[in-house]
């Protein structure tokens, strides 16, 4: 058997591909790409926004920041070096998450309510806008309710594909970017190559339609060919317990 957070970190990490770059944060994108090079994808990239690019940490860091992170690393950078890696589109893959989320995968991580005067307001995109902006492949991880998925953002934190069909480069933003997949407790969605709305990829298993329809303010593309989302092995989930072995993330 295994938790809900072992079957997340594994399907982030079955999304990863070898020889290519990810931006990682704490947490689960941590875990999930360090499994990836123990398992299919041994020459993974991974980049950390404090300035780590290329390292093999042992065991899980605690941040972003933690020495760790650069541990046997190809290189020691900065923030400024990293973000300016995406601008220069070196990140193929870039690991985010957000308050709420919207049929195009625009993303808000600021405010909940009105900006001037907000019930809730979070520490700050941080790098998120960055990340959304410049990473061919965006991966958004997220709980998934009609508080989280909504019609309307409270604020636009990190584009998604904006009003849709070319609206990113209209903006700006390279051609080719955005969101790729976004994975909740209960699916995995991508989005629809013409409309660029949210579509279903993968239900978890014992997931039914209804219930993400039931956990969404907006309408999520149904394909007629549903998949199920792949299960973890065993060997997966003790390379996790290995990499995390004081249950820092797979405890929670």
């Amino acid at each position: 058997m295994y938790t809900q957070m072992e079957f997340l970190a594994c399907t982030a990490s079955h999304i990863l591909e070898d020889k290519k770059t990810v931006m990682v944060g704490t947490g689960l994108p941590m875990i999930a790409a360090m499994l990836a090079q123990k398992t299919h994808a041994p020459n993974l990239t991974m980049i950390f926004e404090a300035g780590g690019v290329g390292p093999l940490p042992p065991v899980l860091p605690v941040s972003v920041g933690e020495s760790r992170t650069f541990y046997k690393a190809l290189q020691a950078g900065s923030m400024h070096s990293v973000m300016s890696n995406g601008q220069a589109g070196l990140i193929d893959y870039g690991f985010i998450g957000g308050a709420q989320i919207d049929v195009y995968g625009n993303l808000n991580s600021t405010v909940i309510g009105n900006w001037k005067n907000p019930k809730i307001r979070f520490p700050g995109s941080g790098g998120a806008n960055d990340i959304g902006s410049w990473a061919w492949r965006t991966v958004i991880i997220m709980k998934q309710n009609k508080r989280k998925f909504v019609k309307e953002l409270d604020f636009l934190t990190t584009p998604g594909y904006l009003t849709g069909p070319k609206a990113r480069e209209k903006a700006g933003l390279p051609y080719g970017t955005g969101p790729y997949r976004v994975i909740t407790q209960l699916a995995v969605y991508g989005f629809d190559d013409e409309t660029k709305k949210m579509k279903l990829v993968s239900l978890h298993p014992g997931v039914t339609i209804d219930e993400i329809k039931e956990n969404s303010s907006f309408d999520i593309l149904i394909p007629e060919k549903i998949e199920t989302t792949k299960e973890p092995t065993e060997k997966e989930i003790e390379i996790l317990h290995k990499l995390d072995p004081q249950g820092i993330f797979l405890r929670k």
